[in-house]
């Protein structure tokens, strides 16, 4: 199973290249505050796993399909845990909305057949998810991404910004202190912040190898959002912020 075989920074160099399809070893020597040779041994190592092949200064993901079924594999029962956390703060007569990532899948997962609530996703997986759950559903419209199935853009910007929302779950692939929470794709960035403005409650999604890792599009300062569901508890410093913020950690591992 791939997440025995992986740390957590190589986890984390896989979800990037799962939005972006290629990386740069300087990128990830900044991100990591490693040695480049620390970097050369982790992608030597997921090249050997046949999840990437290495290029002059970098790796590229062999193909989109292996790239969605890394992200949507890496750590599985973790995420299925968050999805069921947060499918549970779910109530009726709610509108929610679902942004794309593997994670907030899991959320779709766990939404009940026939459950009187609206959802609005810009994720073709969510709700494709959502199809035969008799759950009302809105898709908006906008530029495709391949590489994380969504729509984003001026009109999905426009359609969204003409709802308001109940609660939204929303992923992130960093987060820090000063930076806040970030995308690598300023695209799916400017979606992000669109929903936390429409939204009377802000959940993200997150397992713990984000923390600490900030990411080139911030969408969202630490207190601009409510809710956090993870895997594990942030450390030290971050830890402390969160709390101050008023920010509130649901931990799967509690459940």
């Amino acid at each position: 199973m791939i997440t025995n075989q992986i740390n957590g920074r190589q986890q984390q160099i896989l979800d990037r290249m799962a939005l972006d399809g290629e990386i740069r070893i300087a990128e990830l020597k900044e991100m990591f505050d490693v040695t480049e040779m620390t970097i050369r041994r982790d992608i030597e190592k997921l090249e050997i796993m046949g999840l990437l092949r290495r290029t002059f200064g970098g790796a590229i993901l062999i193909g989109k399909d292996i790239a969605l079924q890394d992200r949507t594999g890496v750590m599985m029962e973790e995420k299925m845990k968050m999805g069921l956390r947060a499918a549970q703060l779910i109530n009726e007569g709610e509108s929610i909305f679902l942004d794309g990532g593997s994670t907030t899948l899991q959320v779709a997962k766990y939404l009940t057949p026939n459950m009187p609530i609206t959802v609005v996703t810009n994720a073709l997986n969510i709700a494709a998810e959502l199809q035969g759950k008799q759950i009302p559903t809105i898709v908006v419209g906008g530029m495709l991404l391949d590489k994380t199935s969504t729509l984003v853009g001026p009109v999905a910007a426009v359609a969204i910004a003409k709802m308001a929302f109940d609660r939204v779950f929303i992923g992130t692939t960093g987060l820090t202190i000063k930076h806040g929470f970030s995308n690598s794709n300023m695209h799916e960035a400017e979606i992000k912040r669109l929903v936390i403005e429409q939204a009377s409650e802000v959940t993200v999604m997150m397992d713990h190898t984000k923390y600490g890792v900030r990411d080139l599009f911030s969408f969202a300062e630490i207190g601009a959002v409510h809710r956090i569901i993870s895997d594990k508890y942030p450390e030290g410093e971050l830890h402390a912020t969160l709390k101050e913020s008023g920010v509130q950690l649901l931990v799967c591992s509690d459940a």
